[in-house]
C-alpha cells in the first residue's frame, strides 16, 4: 500500500469547531469544561478506584463497570481536551497524522464501548432469568474473555476505518466542518468518488450500533418477561441505564447508517456519544446492583 505522504499532498487540516459565534464559544467552553472535569475527576474515578481497593467488589459486574468507567475517561479524552482548546483559538489545526491517529483511537474506544454496554446487558440478563446459575454462567474467566473480545472488537473495526481512510486521495482541500477527524467528514474532502468507501463505514459502523442496539432490546425484552417480585427489582437497577444506552446508540446509528452528506446536526450529534455519555454512564451505574451474588 502507498505510503500516507504519497497519497496526500494534505499536511493539516483546519477543524471549523462546533461553532463560529464568539459568545457561544465562550459559553460551550465553560459548559465542556465542566463536563470533562465531571468525567475525569468525578464518578468515573471514584468507581475505577473503588474497585480496585474493595476486596468486597469482585464480581464480574463490576469489573464491566470498571472497564466501562475506564473507556469512558479515555473516550472522552480524546476529543473533548481539544475541543475545549479549539472554542478559544481562531484557527483550529490538526496535523494529517495527528488527524488519522485521533480517528484511530476514537473508534477504538467508542466500538469498544458498545461492545462492552451489550456485554453488560447480557450479564444483566443471566442474573435475572438464571440467578441461580449466574456465577457459573459468568465466572472470572468468562468474564475476562468477554472483555478481551470487547477490545479486540473494537480494535479490529478501528483498523478497519483507518485503512479506508488512508487510502483517500486529498488533493489541496483541507477544511473540515466538525470538531474531531472522523471518517464522514474527511469523505466529503476527498478528491477521488468516496461511494464504495462511504457504503463500507455504514456498514462496518452503522451495522455494529444498529445490531448491538438490537441485541440490548431484546435483553431488555427478555428481562421484561421475568414478573416476580425479585426479578423486577433487579430489572429496575439494570435498566436505569437505558436513558445512557439511548443517548449512545440512538447518534451513532443517525450518523454512520446514514449516506455521507452534510446534515446541520452532524457536529452536534457526536456530543452525545463523545462527552454527554462518558459523563451520565456513572450515574446510571452507581445504583447499588441487587443482583450480585450474595
Amino acid at each position: 500500500m502507498a505510503s500516507v505522504d504519497n497519497k496526500s499532498n494534505v499536511t493539516e487540516f483546519i477543524l471549523h469547531g462546533l461553532t463560529q459565534d464568539e459568545k457561544v464559544a465562550k459559553v460551550c467552553f465553560s459548559l465542556f469544561l465542566v463536563f470533562y472535569a465531571t468525567i475525569i475527576l468525578g464518578n468515573n474515578s471514584e468507581i475505577i478506584i473503588t474497585i480496585k481497593s474493595s476486596e468486597h467488589l469482585e464480581f464480574p459486574m463490576y469489573s464491566f463497570l470498571n472497564y466501562l468507567s475506564f473507556v469512558d475517561i479515555s473516550y472522552s479524552t480524546v476529543t473533548a481536551p481539544k475541543l475545549i482548546y479549539d472554542l478559544l483559538v481562531e484557527k483550529k489545526t490538526i496535523p494529517f497524522v495527528g488527524c488519522i491517529v485521533q480517528l484511530f483511537v476514537v473508534h477504538f474506544f467508542g466500538c469498544t464501548e458498545i461492545f462492552l454496554l451489550t456485554v453488560m446487558a447480557y450479564d444483566c440478563c443471566i442474573a435475572i432469568c438464571k440467578p441461580l446459575h449466574y456465577t457459573n454462567i459468568v465466572n472470572k474467566r468468562v468474564c475476562g474473555w468477554l472483555v478481551a473480545a470487547s477490545w479486540v472488537g473494537g480494535f479490529v473495526h478501528s483498523v478497519v476505518q483507518v485503512l479506508l481512510t488512508i487510502q483517500l486521495l486529498f488533493c489541496g482541500r483541507n477544511e473540515i466542518d466538525h470538531y474531531f477527524c472522523d471518517v464522514h467528514p474527511l469523505l466529503k474532502l476527498a478528491c477521488a468518488d468516496t461511494y464504495i468507501v462511504g457504503a463500507t463505514v455504514a456498514a462496518n459502523s452503522g451495522l455494529i450500533s444498529l445490531s448491538c442496539f438490537v441485541v440490548l432490546v431484546v435483553s431488555y425484552v427478555v428481562m421484561r418477561t421475568r414478573p416476580s417480585d425479585g426479578h423486577l427489582k433487579a430489572l429496575s437497577t439494570c435498566s436505569s441505564d437505558i436513558t445512557v444506552v439511548i443517548l449512545f446508540f440512538g447518534p451513532c446509528i443517525f450518523i454512520y447508517m446514514c449516506p455521507s452528506t452534510t446534515f446541520i446536526v452532524d457536529k452536534m450529534v457526536p456530543v452525545f456519544y463523545t462527552i454527554i455519555t462518558p459523563m451520565l454512564n456513572p450515574f446510571e451505574n452507581l445504583i447499588p446492583n441487587l443482583h450480585t451474588p450474595k
